[in-house]
């Protein structure tokens, strides 16, 4: 239980922070990289605020309620490969112009 409990903590954190953004208009877009509905208020006022609100659940289970308040969704779980991937890619073809 104390787990949860901090977890909260930190899930409220976050949902303060997103708020002041939106509401200080420092960001045009936002990308939560979680999925559970503890974050549905701060998702709710960034899109009244005009921000995208995109989630990325890096593979996880996204919470339904927490699903009809985001304006996209990302999935980065495979980022990783494909930036490598292309970074050795464009370092090879660098080389070759580079003869």
């Amino acid at each position: 239980m104390f787990i949860e409990l901090r977890q909260k903590g930190i899930d409220m954190k976050i949902g303060v922070d997103i708020a002041s953004m939106a509401l200080k208009k420092f960001v045009d877009r936002i990308v939560l990289i979680a999925g559970d509905s503890d974050f549905v208020p701060a998702a709710k006022l960034a899109r009244r605020e005009g921000i995208d609100f995109i989630l990325d659940p890096m593979g996880a289970n996204i919470d339904p309620t927490l699903f009809e308040h985001i304006d996209g969704l990302e999935d980065s779980s495979h980022a990783q490969k494909i930036s490598h991937h292309t970074f050795k890619r464009k370092k090879e073809e660098n080389k070759e112009t580079t003869k």
